[in-house]
């Protein structure tokens, strides 16, 4: 038996050279991970690590990740935003513990031997540096050739538009206007306009399936009017609505658009077993919409920037999605909620009320958690076959509608184009 049809593959193998059957393999395989790790997270790729209303004054810091490397996020005493590796200089410990707070009095100090650093990650303390006095003479202490600014934590390249703070550990990178390209920064600057945000509040949830899953989820405009009860009944996203599906050019970010129809009877959609009529709300200021100026039209618009983060704008909700890997199996998935800062208290509690469709028991995202979940049991269980996506063909382009896989397929044309695969 040859490897392309063992039951358990030594290597992943595509049928051919297209992208519209992906193999199952593409999310189990170990050392295929760890290629994605340095090839898509840390190398030539951004990756979004906050909002800068988290961190508004000097010393506040958050702390995430890039991909599996723990990094934080930091307010310095000037106002600018650095974002530094969570690993000590001297024994390479994760340092901060800490998910929030503010170190503008000390800085960050490393409980293990209390290397001190400042907001800017340059070191700035090493206890015993020049030995400890005894008995007349000097115990210890570094070489005379130890000097603190080769020594200073790992610091990512940064970039900040519209409130939003992407790094990357790549110092070669191009600009962040060029990673996302023209399409994608246009829907980018209609979300984050230069309004100062607001954080509203978090989720967070841990996912049993492949982080790429995450991101064809919401690159799939096939599913919600399927899937989604919540979406199909009351007509926030059906297949009916008017709606356009936009790549960059290179494929791996996109931006589904759409404009809420009605709710209610529309002859395809009472076809899907998924729309309850009879379904009603206790509660119908969870359907209290109303249309912001800066939407230019769209009721929607679910932008993925490969391949980190999610910018969701589902009618009043407002929410980056951050996508952190966890092997090859899992990932942490994490919903910043926020607003803006000239919101008038009914939006603030318009958009916190909508929020409650999102995050792991939002009245639609749980869904997809759990069929998340469900996929990555049926990969890991035949991991000789593949996935088929060929719902409107088979090749990868721009649409108008919502009846087709085309987004995936463009991901994974970009996706084996940098894995080599």
């Amino acid at each position: 038996m040859d490897d392309a049809t063992a039951v358990f593959p030594k290597q992943i193998h595509w049928a051919d050279k297209g992208t519209s059957r992906i193999p199952f393999m593409a999310y189990t395989e170990a050392d295929q991970h760890r290629r994605e790790l340095e090839r898509l997270f840390y190398k030539s790729h951004w990756c979004y690590v906050g909002l800068e209303a988290e961190i508004p004054e000097a010393g506040d810091f958050k702390r995430t990740v890039v991909g599996e490397r723990s990094v934080i996020m930091i307010r310095d005493a000037e106002g600018g935003i650095n974002v530094v590796e969570n690993v000590c200089a001297h024994r390479g410990m994760q340092f901060c513990r800490e998910r929030h707070g503010n170190k503008k009095a000390e800085g960050f100090t490393c409980p293990y031997h209390q290397w001190n650093y400042t907001l800017g990650g340059d070191l700035q303390g090493v206890p015993f540096r020049r030995g400890v006095k005894q008995d007349g003479k000097v115990n210890g202490g570094m070489p005379a050739d130890f000097k603190p600014a080769d020594h200073g934590l790992n610091k990512l390249k940064v970039a900040v538009r519209g409130g939003v703070v992407f790094a990357s550990f790549d110092p070669d990178v191009e600009s962040l206007e060029d990673f996302m390209g023209p399409t994608i920064l246009g829907y980018f600057d209609r979300l984050f306009n230069g309004r100062k945000l607001k954080i509203l509040g978090y989720n967070r949830q841990r996912i049993p399936g492949n982080w790429k899953l995450m991101q064809e989820n919401i690159k799939d405009p096939y599913h919600p009017g399927l899937l989604h009860t919540w979406f199909v009944t009351f007509g926030l996203w059906r297949a009916d609505n008017k709606s356009q599906l936009k790549m960059d050019d290179h494929h791996r970010h996109a931006a589904m658009v759409s404009t809420r129809g009605t709710s209610g009877k529309a002859d395809q959609v009472t076809q899907v077993s998924s729309f309850k009529e009879s379904m009603q709300l206790n509660d119908d200021r969870f359907l209290d919409i109303v249309p912001e100026p800066w939407w230019g039209g769209p009721t929607a618009v679910m932008m993925t920037l490969f391949p980190s983060v999610i910018f969701q704008q589902q009618v009043n909700s407002v929410s980056t999605r951050h996508i952190q890997p966890s092997g090859p199996g899992a990932f942490d998935f994490v919903w910043t909620h926020f607003g803006f800062d000239d919101d008038s208290e009914e939006m603030t509690q318009r958009r916190l009320r909508q929020a409650n469709l999102f995050g792991p028991a939002g009245f639609v995202s749980a869904d997809d958690g759990e069929v998340i979940e469900l996929s990555q049991k049926g990969f890991e269980q035949k991991p000789f076959h593949r996935t088929l996506a060929e719902l409107g063909g088979r090749e990868v382009g721009d649409t108008d509608h919502m009846v087709t896989e085309t987004l995936i397929r463009g991901m994974y044309e970009y996706w084996r184009k940098v894995m080599e695969a």
